[in-house]
């Protein structure tokens, strides 16, 4: 059984000592409106993205990676952005690094970027593209008011990618107010299974 709702947001208010005052780098002279990953700055999030209001922030924490075809499980860790400009969608970037077993920084790792894009019926279009060269359109909805489930509905790659066919995606809001994320891929031959998982904390918002 989850927090209360007095204890939820108290814990929110909490967080929101060190992260409330925190955003992206902007430039002064920008002639548009710059984006924000802080809802407390910047531009107001436009309607279309409310449903979506829980992911926005710079989310920070560890995973584990693993898959028949790979040397695994490997740690990792991860930080996801997603911000707004006042437009109809959300912004993404994640990028992420290998961790070895005492939690020392081995190399990055794997690197996306593109755009949430909720729709006039509730669903909500991922478009992404990875640096693998993979590029990736998911469509989901929203479950709940703090989980987003979406999985892909063309996946196209570059001759020199990785077989990828599909993927599914699962972000949600736990009860301390963490971002848990999991991935499972079809690739390389294999069925569709676990891909990625990470749990992440919000450093800015």
């Amino acid at each position: 059984m989850g927090a209360s709702g007095d204890d939820a947001i108290q814990a929110a208010e909490k967080r929101a000592e060190s992260t409330a005052a925190r955003n992206l780098p902007q430039f002064d002279d920008m002639p548009v409106p710059g984006d924000t990953a802080n809802l407390r700055e910047g531009a107001n999030l436009n309607d279309a993205c409310l449903a979506l209001l829980p992911l926005v922030g710079v989310w920070r924490g560890e995973g584990e990676v693993d898959y028949p075809t790979i040397e695994g499980p490997r740690r990792f860790g991860m930080q996801l952005t997603i911000a707004h400009d006042g437009r109809p969608f959300l912004i993404h970037e994640a990028r992420s690094w290998l961790l070895d077993e005492d939690g020392k920084v081995i190399r990055p790792a794997a690197r996306e970027s593109g755009f949430w894009r909720p729709q006039d019926d509730d669903t909500v279009e991922l478009m992404l593209a990875h640096n693998t060269g993979i590029i990736e359109l998911f469509y989901g909805a929203t479950r709940g008011q703090a989980s987003w489930e979406l999985g892909t509905d063309a996946v196209v790659r570059s001759a020199s990618a990785k077989d990828v066919t599909a993927s599914q995606r699962l972000y949600g809001l736990v009860n301390n107010g963490d971002l848990g994320y999991v991935e499972e891929r079809a690739m390389m031959g294999q069925e569709l299974q676990p891909h990625t998982s990470a749990l992440l904390r919000r450093v800015v918002g």
